[in-house]
């Protein structure tokens, strides 16, 4: 038996509206409370992020043993260059394109607020 469901992910940053944004463009959905301190993205399937107003937000460091990355997002794509190509113009940075020539099967980045999220090919 289950004690819960998960409601929501939230993530702090320094602008909700701006994030909400770049994961509308990234993963679609349908945003709500902009311009607030809590932004909602509803997602086609039902999920929901939200974004939060962090004051004196510090975005993670990836990769580092000395300090925690906080979470990150693995988000499946059935072509890899073309959505690195689309995340990098939407102002994502790249930590990590080493996939090994395709034989590993993720590339890391960071959202324009510095969180790290994966593009995830099967």
């Amino acid at each position: 038996m289950t004690i819960a469901k998960l409601s929501v992910t939230a993530v702090d940053c320094p602008d909700p509206t701006a994030l909400a944004h770049f994961y509308q463009q990234v993963l679609g959905g349908e945003i709500k409370n902009e311009g607030k301190p809590w932004v909602d993205l509803h997602l086609p399937d039902g999920a929901r992020l939200a974004f939060q107003e962090a004051p004196g937000f510090v975005a993670p460091s990836w990769p580092s043993a000395k300090e925690s990355q906080q979470l990150h997002f693995d988000l499946r794509v059935t072509d890899m260059a073309a959505a690195q190509e689309r995340v990098l113009a939407l102002g994502a940075r790249a930590l990590d394109l080493d996939d090994d020539g395709g034989k590993r099967d993720f590339r890391v980045f960071a959202d324009p607020a510095g969180h790290p999220f994966c593009l995830i090919h099967p």
